[in-house]
């Protein structure tokens, strides 16, 4: 049986109408890794949020917006982004929820940076103004299916395992990145100035987030179905 897969969305605003949003490069690759996907609206009820933790095997932590720096105790600095607090609430409150029963969860961008926070660590709010001599993370103009910048996998880790490599390419979208790193959670991967790339957790059976964006990789890049294929197994156990 095909393993359901919560994936976590945005409210985007077109003139007088609301809607609740994804990019489908996350559908076509849970689905292709033989998954079936089911988007969480972003909503306040709590009771109604439980129902979905209940329903799913798995919750998949998209990309997106900065997280308010008030989570992990800081005041923002000037070259902070666009912030969502009814989106980092609904997102936090997911994350204890599934957390708190072993659900396996997958961050990706900014989901990675949730699961941090969410665990009492923090991130940089802007990667270029508070790490020196940082490379390029945020290319502008490149498309997403095309790699950008290697990475270091440490040997010890889930994703070695699934890449079977200690270097990769990947693509990168991202102004922020974890700083301080959350309770429960080691460093898998690293790139070559020295930013955070992926974690995992040491206390729970599958915990995995990934700083760039492999599910825009999957189309022509076939190597990161792995990652998506090993999380869907965890969900059907």
């Amino acid at each position: 049986m095909r393993p359901i897969i919560g994936l976590t969305t945005f409210i985007e605003s077109k003139g007088t109408h609301s809607y609740n949003c994804l990019n489908s490069n996350y559908i076509n690759a849970i689905v292709e890794a033989g998954g079936t996907p089911m988007m969480i609206p972003l909503i306040e009820d709590r009771e109604s949020l439980l129902k979905y933790i209940d329903i799913i095997d798995g919750l998949l932590f998209t990309g997106g917006g900065d997280i308010a720096p008030l989570y992990f105790g800081e005041n923002p600095i000037k070259e902070l982004g666009t912030i969502e607090h009814e989106r980092d609430g609904y997102e936090m409150f997911l994350f204890k929820e599934a957390y708190d029963l072993n659900m396996p969860i997958m961050g990706i961008c900014r989901g990675v940076q949730l699961i941090n926070v969410a665990l009492g660590g923090s991130v940089y709010q802007d990667i270029y103004s508070q790490i020196e001599n940082s490379l390029g993370h945020n290319p502008k103009g490149s498309p997403m299916n095309q790699v950008h910048h290697m990475i270091r996998i440490e040997k010890n880790s889930k994703l070695y395992d699934i890449f079977e490599n200690e270097t990769i390419a990947v693509n990168s979208f991202h102004h922020q990145a974890i700083k301080d790193l959350g309770k429960g959670l080691k460093v898998t991967a690293y790139s070559y100035d020295g930013i955070i790339e992926a974690v995992e957790s040491v206390e729970r059976d599958f915990v995995l987030g990934v700083q760039w964006h492999p599910e825009a990789l999957v189309p022509k890049h076939q190597l990161f179905t792995r990652l998506f294929d090993e999380f869907v197994r965890q969900c059907s156990k």
